[in-house]
């Protein structure tokens, strides 16, 4: 099947479960009061889809590796123990950690802050090479993770309520205010990405061959993991930490189409991450009826896809 027919499935797939999912129990006399509680829930299921995919999507290109993520910087990591820090420094009620939006800004400046302290001594050695700034990050999302642990221990457990629903992908605790003022940011990260996606493609034979060809690689570099924290920022901030999914969805895109060309997996990857996240949700949902979270099947089915993809690469 040509790659044009399998987008159009994708797009009829995404339509046809949306409109399902917003649908069930709609009818004329409580249509506001649905649309209200739902239309924000499946805006921000797609807002954090396409963010996970198009990070997940151009930084395994500029560290050249199939099997990475974002979050093995510790970018998630370092949103969690932002979270703990303000209401261990500030108080549950202060105003930066009640106000969504200051908390967002926030958070997002002092995890974009990080990134350019990060790289600023990174790039300043002549001998950089980006495996290792991934070991820096997985030095750095441990160490973030462990002051979150300990952080949550100490703090009161009336706090602690404050902060726990951060902690854990969710989509059934959604702010309508976030999710509408997160379409700016992500929209412009995305029209970034749209126009360096030709730099991306050359990106994507190696640094030597990008760079013979004209690529300044560490400037793009740079500019690309600035886009990435912003993404990573937006899609903790909606759903919460989601480790796999953007493997998940990543590799399912590289292995139905045959493509290289940025542009066009960038929306291929985030129409499959749609779909598969409104899928999970409704399962979630209607099947299992609660019983237990989409992070957690996330966790489960991306953990175990990881280890194949490790073994097959190891096979190889």
């Amino acid at each position: 099947m040509r790659d044009s027919y399998k987008v159009a499935l994708l797009v009829a797939g995404c339509l046809a479960i949306i409109t399902w999912f917003i649908g069930q129990g709609l009818t004329a006399d409580n249509y506001q009061f649905f649309l209200s509680r739902r239309a924000p829930k499946i805006l921000a299921i797609v807002l954090a889809a396409v963010a996970i995919s198009a990070s997940s999507l151009v930084f395994q290109t500029i560290t050249n590796n199939r099997i990475l993520t974002p979050s093995i910087l510790g970018f998630d990591s370092l949103y969690l123990m932002i979270q703990v820090l303000m209401v261990v420094i500030l108080g549950s009620s202060s105003f930066w950690v009640i106000h969504t939006m200051s908390n967002f800004l926030l958070s997002t400046i002092i995890m974009v802050f990080f990134s350019l302290l990060l790289f600023h001594f990174y790039f300043k050695r002549q001998d950089n090479n980006v495996f290792t700034l991934l070991l820096i990050g997985i030095v750095c999302g441990s160490l973030f993770s462990s002051v979150t642990g300990f952080l949550t221990m100490l703090v009161d457990p009336n706090e602690f309520a404050t902060i726990q629903s951060s902690m854990f992908a969710s989509f059934n605790n959604i702010n309508a205010t976030l999710v509408y003022w997160s379409l700016i940011p992500l929209a412009l990260c995305l029209v970034l990405l749209w126009y360096y996606a030709p730099k991306l493609d050359v990106l994507w034979l190696g640094v030597d061959n990008a760079t013979s060809l004209g690529v300044n690689t560490k400037q793009l570099t740079q500019r690309i993991m600035m886009l990435i924290t912003v993404m990573i920022a937006i899609s903790t901030a909606l759903v919460g930490p989601v480790l796999f999914f953007g493997l998940i969805t990543v590799s399912l895109t590289r292995e139905m189409f045959n493509q290289y060309q940025h542009r066009f997996l960038i929306m291929a990857s985030s129409l499959l991450a749609i779909l598969l996240l409104v899928t999970g949700q409704w399962f979630v949902e209607k099947v299992l009826v609660f019983q237990t979270t989409i992070s957690v099947i996330i966790n489960l089915v991306g953990g175990s896809y990881f280890l194949f993809l490790l073994l097959r690469n190891r096979i190889n």
